[in-house]
Order: C-alpha cells, then sequence, then structure tokens
C-alpha cells in the first residue's frame, strides 16, 4: 500500500510512480473487489437499472506525461449517443467478441472515438471490473500515453477531448459525494468537478477505484 496523496507531499509524478508499481508489481495480477455504482448505494443491486445480463465493456484510462504534471484524457460524449449522451468518460465501449480481451477493446475504441493510435499506448494494467447501473461490466484499462500524440475527435462519438492533471483526480479531496433523486430515492454518486467540467457517474466512480486500488 502507497502512503495517501497529499497536495503537500505527492506530486502527480510520484502518483503516476505510485500507479505503475501498484499495477505493474502486483504478484497476484490485478486487484480484485467488488467495484461500481452500488458501493455508495447498498441497497441496489449491481445492475438496478438493467434486467438481462451484465455486458462487457472496457475503457481506456490515459495518462499523459507531460514532465512533473502528467494528465489524463477524458472526453464529452455526443448528444444523441444511446447511453450516457453528453457525459464526460473515459475513451472505450462494449467488448467484442473478435477482441483479445478488455486491454484490445479499449485501445480499439480510444482508435476509433479520439484517433489515439495503438503504437503511442503503452499499458500499466487493469482495475477490477466496475459494475454500472446500466447494466455493464467495465473493465477500466490503464495506459501511458505518448505525449507528442496528435488527438482527433470522431464527430459521430465525441464531442470534445481535454485533459485533468493526474493529480486533481487522485486527490481526494476533489472527490465529492453527491446524490441525486432516482424513482423516488437519494441515489449517490462521486463528482469531481474540475472548473467548468462536471465529472460525475461511472467516470468518477472508476476514478476513485484507480485511487482505492492505489491507496487503500
Amino acid at each position: 500500500m502507497n502512503d495517501v496523496p497529499s497536495a503537500l507531499v505527492k506530486s502527480g509524478i510520484d502518483v503516476l510512480s505510485d500507479i505503475r508499481n501498484t499495477l505493474r508489481h502486483s504478484a497476484e495480477g490485478p486487484v480484485v473487489r467488488d467495484t461500481g455504482d452500488h458501493i455508495l448505494n447498498p441497497d441496489l443491486g449491481p445492475y438496478a437499472r438493467w434486467d438481462g445480463p451484465p455486458r462487457d465493456a472496457a475503457v481506456l484510462i490515459p495518462i499523459i506525461e507531460h514532465g512533473s504534471e502528467p494528465t489524463v484524457i477524458l472526453t464529452v460524449r455526443t448528444a444523441h449517443l444511446s447511453s450516457h449522451a453528453g457525459q464526460i468518460a473515459f475513451p472505450g465501449g462494449k467488448i467484442d467478441k473478435e477482441d483479445h480481451g478488455p486491454a484490445a477493446a479499449a485501445i480499439r475504441e480510444a482508435e476509433e472515438e479520439i484517433g489515439l493510435e495503438p503504437k503511442a499506448v503503452r499499458l500499466i494494467g487493469e482495475l477490477a471490473p466496475y459494475l454500472t447501473g446500466s447494466g455493464f461490466r467495465v473493465v477500466p484499462v490503464v495506459a501511458e500515453v505518448s505525449p507528442d500524440h496528435r488527438l482527433v475527435a470522431n464527430p459521430h462519438e465525441v464531442d470534445d477531448v481535454f485533459e485533468v492533471p493526474l493529480s486533481f483526480l487522485m486527490d481526494p479531496a476533489n472527490h465529492l459525494r453527491q446524490s441525486r433523486k432516482w424513482e423516488g430515492r437519494d441515489r449517490y454518486f462521486y463528482a469531481m468537478p474540475f472548473g467548468e467540467r462536471y465529472i460525475w457517474g461511472v467516470t468518477a466512480g472508476i476514478i476513485r477505484s484507480l485511487y482505492e486500488t492505489v491507496y487503500r
């Protein structure tokens, strides 16, 4: 276990080093633990708004090492998509039968969505699957990305591409627990407002999962 980061003692590059050490040097492989939307809402099952079998998906958590301040790439999904429309998300999507596992799916989707070429991606490791209320079993794939690679958003899927400092996302002081009414009851989720960007829901939950994997 690494020391819990603080803005006073942990730089972004130190946080990236902790992530590398945790995910690359675990003899048991990826840390497996229960994670998902239901963690903050224990009265709900893992797939509260989905009646069928879970759908396998993967997302890429792309970290760019900009000197001492690594950043994480995030996207804004277009408004017409069938799920999580208009929300901030990691590049990713369903795992196709042709994909050779979650990492291959995440890299393929990142190339389709933001023009991230596979040769610019260096894998670090995977997190435990994140179970969403909408019925997805999402494997987050953590990777480093070449800082000189030019990203191009696919306008059919992505409205915008932006970066957030890794140190901001891994600071627990920025992990706000908020709630909204759903079916007449308060439902809780993580949110990480960053300027005009409102990072919340599944994306914020996955970021929180990365933090807890490294520092808990």
